[in-house]
């Protein structure tokens, strides 16, 4: 099969089109013919050599994709062979066809094309896992995006607003902010031109949102710890501005914060399909009412993911990368 592999650490160019063995089903897994998958974040830092695979998982980048099942044992599930299907995978995304934990599976929600579909499993189940599952956005309680038009940020905004909560989020730029805010943010705030904590506070009379979700990390910590409330939770999962902050714990026991953090990658199958369950009942409703939309800014073919990691590098993107393996057949299910 064709793939694109990491041929050793470094910038963009060192993504090339290879020719791999079809991957070996374990039990438990299916075999998709792939028809376009996402770019990720992770995937970028894998490249530089700073993401190390998790054992057993394939070498070749790309946490999600969609496609056909083709084989594996579907028996006692909702699918069958040649259902089309979308998937987290713990890697080999970029290639003709991928295996994936059948538990991991989700239908393509109706009305959306292969890459549209492809574009949601991997910030689906990490917005899901980490601020509906970790940080317990719940009621009426208020939300912080950081980075709100990556990936992670345009599900988080679209996800928190369609179940009823007030959603604020930065970005770079008054164009980014304006778009945040047509995917439903009640404020955006520019991150260069404004102090997220003043107008956060501004916005909420003093209060403070109840979820951040952050991935940034480094000095952004102590800044959103200021601009939690009594019982806020910061839920970390990137470290784009440093591994290291330093805090007033003070703040954390007189107002009982709660600082968390997780990745996804590691995790077990098992944990994954609770995530996928709760993705098939509580969104893809609101995805298949238009409720919540996939975000694609750029698609390109599998060859050219190169340039795929250099657009996702140069971070003037708003919503999702993606790569096409499957020319000419992304109708709408």
């Amino acid at each position: 099969m064709r793939a694109i592999e990491i041929t050793k650490p470094g910038a963009p160019d060192v993504l090339k089109s290879c020719v791999r063995p079809m991957p070996v089903l374990k039990e438990g897994e299916v075999l998709i013919k792939v028809h376009a998958a996402g770019v990720n974040r992770p995937d970028v830092i894998q490249r530089l050599g700073q993401y190390p695979v998790p054992p057993g998982a394939s070498d070749l980048p790309g946490l999600e994709v969609a496609g056909e099942i083709i084989d594996g044992d579907v028996a006692g599930s909702e699918f069958k062979i040649g259902d089309m299907v979308c998937a987290l995978v713990q890697g080999g995304g970029y290639a003709e066809y991928c295996s994936a934990p059948l538990r991991q599976c989700l239908p393509v929600p109706a009305g959306l094309t292969a890459v549209e579909a492809a574009s949601l499993p991997e910030t689906f189940f990490t917005v899901w896992s980490n601020v509906f599952d970790r940080a317990r956005l719940s009621g009426r309680d208020t939300l912080l995006v950081q980075g709100g038009t990556s990936g992670i940020g345009v599900t988080a905004i679209q996800m928190a607003k369609a179940m009823g909560h007030t959603v604020f989020a930065t970005a770079g730029s008054d164009d980014k902010c304006r778009a945040c805010e047509g995917l439903g943010a009640d404020r955006a705030i520019n991150y260069r031109t404004e102090d997220f904590v003043a107008a956060v506070k501004a916005e909420t009379d003093g209060k403070g949102v109840d979820v951040v979700l952050d991935m940034v990390g480094g000095e952004y910590i102590p800044r959103e710890i200021d601009c939690l409330a009594d019982d806020g939770r910061l839920s970390l999962i990137a470290l784009l501005g440093g591994a290291k902050a330093t805090i007033d714990l003070g703040q954390v026991l007189r107002r009982r914060l709660t600082i968390t953090g997780s990745t996804l990658r590691p995790r077990s199958i098992a944990f994954k399909a609770d995530i996928a369950a709760n993705l098939r009942k509580h969104v893809w409703p609101l995805i298949e009412a238009g409720a919540i939309k996939p975000v694609i800014f750029k698609v390109f073919p599998l060859e050219q993911a190169a340039e795929a990691h250099a657009l996702m590098e140069a971070s003037t993107h708003i919503g999702k990368i993606m790569l096409q393996v499957v020319e000419g057949n992304d109708e709408a299910s």
